[in-house]
């Protein structure tokens, strides 16, 4: 057993459980791959790291989501916003394709943020807004976390990188998300 496993072994499930729910507020690929890790490495049980991940991923959307409904309130915002017509286009688009389009803007990197708050700002159905998150989470978390939990469990890494496996995971994902979100960047908004 190495120095990080043991060291976090000395922590409460309940704390682990809680920590990797603030860093997916931070990074979310981050704490997936840590998740997975942990839970390779027996620090985390499997459930317990899923659950966390996709509670910290799902409760960080939504607050993006209230974060738009609160900015709603200054006048100011509304009225700039609310002339453009490129905005007034993406709200129509938004509206009409909800569930599609949120569905992609979870998987493009840099889409986020601003789509989430403005579903919010635009007073997007909570309902197709929390299906296509919850949707497109439960996905992607489980995609990374198995593909990461079985790269853990290969006995040459386990033995060689262990927690090392975290930056190399991340770096990959960084890569990915680059090249994925530029072709996808285009199609985050579907056409009528």
């Amino acid at each position: 057993m190495n120095d990080i496993t043991a060291t976090l072994l000395t922590f409460s499930p309940v704390t682990l459980f809680f920590a990797v729910i603030l860093l997916s507020y931070l990074l979310e690929d981050l704490a997936i791959v840590t998740a997975s890790v942990a839970a390779s490495q027996g620090v985390m049980s499997i459930p317990a790291a899923l659950a966390a991940i996709f509670v910290g991923i799902a409760t960080g959307d939504i607050g993006l989501y209230a974060l738009g409904l609160w900015a709603r309130r200054w006048r100011k915002l509304r009225g700039f916003l609310l002339t453009k017509p490129s905005v007034r286009m993406i709200r129509r688009k938004l509206r009409a394709h909800a569930f599609g389009n949120l569905f992609l803007i979870r998987f493009v990197p840099g889409l986020r943020f601003v789509g989430f708050c403005l579903s919010g700002f635009f007073r997007v159905g909570l309902k197709p807004f929390l299906s296509a998150v919850l949707v497109a989470t439960a996905l992607w978390t489980a995609l990374v976390f198995a593909l990461v939990y079985q790269l853990g469990e290969i006995e040459w890494i386990n033995n060689h990188l262990s927690w090392g496996l975290i930056p190399v995971v991340v770096l990959l994902l960084i890569a990915v998300n680059r090249v994925a979100g530029s072709k996808l960047k285009e199609k985050a908004v579907c056409t009528d």
